[in-house]
């Protein structure tokens, strides 16, 4: 009886032996598929986030080149400052309201907060800012000069 016993363990034994083979080479297969899978997965995230990189650089330089200089310096206003430099170019409030474009009544407006200049009225007063007397004088000599040509 040792005999058959012995006979039948080793052929289960190589029954389950070759069950558990096929089992693992369908796992093996399976799992190399999947490495595979996922090799060209992060291939393609790479490529994409190259694609995506470079896109971004392109929007980011064309948006710097889109935007012009007036649009990103910004022109602060200080009501005491604007007094300031029309004091130190020696002008009455009706004179540089000539240079800048505007009255005089609204100079003294400005200059009491009571209003504030627009954006193009910001633009003359920052061209009125890097001149000096005898600039401010010529240019009020031409402006006055204008009207005389014109009527």
């Amino acid at each position: 009886m040792p005999n058959i016993a012995s006979l039948l363990k080793s052929e289960i034994l190589r029954l389950a032996r070759k069950e558990v083979r096929a089992e693992v080479e369908s796992l093996k297969k399976a799992s190399a598929a999947y490495r595979s899978e996922i090799s060209q997965l992060k291939h393609r995230v790479e490529t994409l986030e190259k694609q995506l990189s470079r896109a971004e650089k392109k929007s980011m330089k064309a948006r710097e080149t889109s935007e012009t200089p007036e649009t990103t310096t910004k022109i602060r206003f200080s009501a005491k400052r604007f007094a300031a430099l029309r004091k130190k170019l020696g002008l009455s409030a009706a004179d540089m309201g000539l240079l800048i474009g505007v009255s005089g009544q609204t100079i003294y407006h400005w200059e009491s907060e009571k209003s504030r200049p627009r954006q193009a009225q910001l633009e003359a007063i920052a061209a009125l800012r890097g001149i000096g007397k005898r600039e401010v004088k010529r240019r009020l000599e031409a402006t006055v000069d204008q009207p005389n040509l014109e009527g």
